[in-house]
């Protein structure tokens, strides 16, 4: 035993700090192992560390098993951990863990596709097989042009795997690593003068960490900027990293990719893979064969060891927040990543969050503008309001709205209808004592989805049959209340029957392939009528969409959330941008009750820069963020009086070393129930970054007391810059 070294593993459990084992030999940080930890086997990584003295050898276990089916974990991804966890006062196992795809979480050793290829070793370059051996003298002849995978030599012939294996075992063929194909760029549309400015000047970045902020108006060629970034650095020999904020984003800029670098391998990272795919590209990419990573927000802790630019588009999008467990910003560790790899990173938006613009106006970022639209016979779409205050409405639509659709049919030309509400109706009610369709696990409302017959909660998923009568009073006469996506489809669908409609929204999209569905069906020009919500607003092209018609815009200004107008103002204009892409002059019809809203009439304008200017004039003012700096401490419960009294007791104990930082609450969430768990919260306040993390650093120890001594009926959360209330 005396022969054993300690060593600090790291594991997947809610607990700081590492445990330490007895290791055979000197292991490596980032060296997968299997442990037992309190009585079951668990994957852990060593990580560099000191033993605590106190402990007594004699009682500390030896690793169960060592995996070394892969190199050990890189130094850069440890050192994004170790920031991770000390940034958002995370454990750093947990952390860890949640950045590793799940294959690499378990306890046992990962299953991979042999990606090596095969070479003739000098023995069997010297012993050419005979003619008669016609298998293996072709094998023999494909690989005298160096390094071969297994599916190219399968192709030759079918027994490669079995000749193969002879040759290695008589030594006369060696593994080797496939040889890096050369880079090939297709050809694209001509850049024009704003895109090669942009070009220009991030090109001359390359190499050091340089933060951009990519600009431009919908439809301005952003992604036409990227690909040629891209393709300077691959012809460097560097790594891309491109994160994107929707799964739904992946298939239709993942085959633009693929055109344009046709010989790159290129990873493609979500939560739709099998979790096989997603380790075969995580390690693709780590292993330096990918040149290109695309993926969505988990995608930020892919290791990268020729990491040369990183791309962030539709940088304002609130999903690349994690909302749950390890809650960070891909965008900010995105920022991160590029300086400590020291390289550009490019982040694109036509509505850049306001944290961003902030840091443009402070000299952190730099900011090129694309003002214009790419394509030559495209412009901007005209944006009018249709005051509904005094207008009848048919099932949600106006007399204008239905005008402007009928034109298009006429015209042969697609029209897009927004509502970012899916179902048949947000809810049903009666009209004769006022019950309302209510989940009984959630603060919010059971969604109608009438072809499923079933009343839905969108937040916790709760599913129930739909009444026949009001629970209630016992009315027979309950009605649907609003519009939904399935509602407008029925309608649209009685309104214009010659109309080919086609509804997009996550009911519609489950399966693995109804986006590419919905891309064939809409650039083969079968539709005449999309019907969808935010799921369209981001990304896509479809050009012969020249009408834009958003409904239900209204709600998001009744928002008790400060960042409610950014966000419905980013909605609007991303939606916006849809129409006109192409030839046809595009036109956007917004229904309100509220035209002369500031908000509104910017939009109106197309003008972001004064809505940006105007909102954070007004965050300053109020102390909210990007101005101030903010920490969220929820906690939930079965009962809410036990969340706030842990919450109280919290804020009671924290007050003589709160110093600088204000702290407000406990007050109920925004979302007060949800999943059947009352929800409270404390909101920590500081203008100085630094001193609000000193005193999240004190309060974590007080946290896990209380939270022990609270019990496990009592859970707790800490969300450092939260972007939900």
């Amino acid at each position: 035993m005396d022969t054993f070294e300690t060593v600090e593993v790291l594991l997947d459990v809610p607990l700081h700090g590492t445990f330490t084992y007895l290791a055979p030999h000197a292991l490596p940080a980032g060296t997968r192992v299997q442990v037992d930890f309190r009585g079951r086997k668990q994957c852990g990584v060593l990580v560099d560390g000191v033993a605590n003295p106190a402990l007594d050898p004699a009682k500390i276990k030896p690793l169960a098993a060592i995996f070394d089916e892969l190199p050990p974990l890189p130094a850069a991804l440890l050192r994004l951990i170790d920031f991770v966890s000390a940034y958002y006062h995370y454990p750093k196992g947990a952390a860890l863990f949640t950045a590793l795809p799940t294959a690499l979480r378990v306890a046992q050793a990962a299953r991979l596709a042999d990606r090596r290829a095969w070479a003739l070793s000098a023995a069997g370059l010297a012993d050419q097989p005979p003619a008669r051996q016609r298998a293996r003298l072709a094998l023999w002849q494909a690989l005298q042009d160096g390094p071969q995978t297994i599916h190219d030599l399968r192709a030759v012939s079918a027994q490669a795997p079995k000749v193969l294996g002879q040759w290695l075992e008589e030594g006369k063929a060696e593994r080797a690593e496939p040889p890096s194909p050369e880079l090939e760029v297709a050809d694209g549309p001509p850049l024009n003068a704003e895109q090669q400015a942009a070009l220009a000047a991030i090109s001359d970045s390359f190499g050091r960490f340089q933060p951009w902020l990519l600009q431009g108006v919908t439809g301005s060629g952003k992604t036409e900027v990227y690909l040629h970034l891209i393709a300077c650095a691959l012809a460097a020999g560097r790594q891309v990293l491109v994160l994107v904020p929707e799964i739904s984003l992946t298939p239709q800029l993942l085959q633009r990719f693929a055109d344009r670098f046709p010989v790159t391998p290129i990873a493609a990272l979500h939560s739709s893979l099998a979790d096989g795919e997603r380790l075969q590209g995580w390690v693709d990419a780590w292993q330096g064969r990918a040149g290109i990573v695309i993926g969505t927000r988990l995608s930020v802790f892919v290791p990268l060891p020729r990491l040369g630019l990183i791309v962030v588009d539709e940088e304002h999008d609130g999903s690349l927040k994690q909302q749950d467990g390890l809650r960070y910003h891909a965008r900010d560790l995105a920022v991160w990543r590029a300086h400590d790899a020291a390289v550009p990173i490019v982040l694109g938006s036509a509505t850049p969050s306001l944290e961003t613009v902030a840091n443009v106006e402070a000299g952190r970022y730099r900011r090129l503008l694309l003002t214009t639209r790419a394509h030559a016979a495209a412009s901007l779409p005209q944006v009018r309001l249709v005051d509904t205050r005094l207008l009848r409405l048919n099932e949600g639509l106006s007399e204008p709205v239905l005008a402007a659709l009928a034109k298009r049919l006429q015209k042969r030309e697609m029209s897009l209808v927004f509502i970012n509400r899916r179902g048949y109706s947000p809810v049903i009610a009666c009209p004769q004592c006022g019950w309302t369709s209510g989940c009984k696990r959630c603060s919010s409302k059971l969604v109608l989805h009438l072809l499923q017959r079933v009343l839905r909660c969108h937040h916790c998923g709760w599913e129930e049959g739909v009444p026949r009568v009001c629970p209630d009073c016992g009315n027979v006469d309950i009605q649907p209340l609003g519009e939904g996506t399935q509602r407008l489809e029925s309608a649209i669908q009685r309104l214009f029957p010659e109309a080919r409609v086609l509804r997009i929204d996550r009911d519609s999209t489950r399966n693995k392939d109804a986006w590419d569905e919905v891309y064939r069906k809409v650039h083969a020009g079968e539709v005449d009528i999309l019907i969808g919500t935010q799921m369209l607003a981001k990304g896509h092209d479809f050009g012969a969409l020249s009408l834009v018609v958003v409904l239900g815009a209204d709600g998001g200004l009744y928002s008790a959330d400060f960042r409610a107008g950014e966000r419905l103002f980013s909605l609007l204009m991303q939606v916006a941008g849809r129409a006109g892409r192409a030839e046809h002059r595009g036109e956007v019809l917004v229904q309100t009750q509220w035209p002369e809203h500031p908000l509104y009439l910017s939009l109106v304008a197309q003008d972001f820069d004064g809505f940006a200017t105007r909102e954070l004039a007004a965050r300053r003012e109020a102390h909210f963020p990007p101005a101030i700096f903010q920490a969220l401490l929820r906690a939930d419960a079965h009962e809410a009086h036990e969340a706030e009294a842990f919450l109280g007791q919290f804020k009671a104990e924290a007050a003589p070393w709160l110093g600088e930082v204000a702290l407000f609450g406990p007050a109920p969430a925004t979302m007060a129930r949800l999943a059947g768990r009352e929800r409270m919260q404390l909101v920590f306040e500081c203008a100085d970054r630094r001193a609000l993390h000193r005193c999240l650093n004190q309060a974590l120890p007080l946290l896990e007391r209380l939270g022990r001594k609270a019990g496990r009926s009592l859970r707790w959360s800490l969300d450092v810059d939260p972007t939900e209330m």
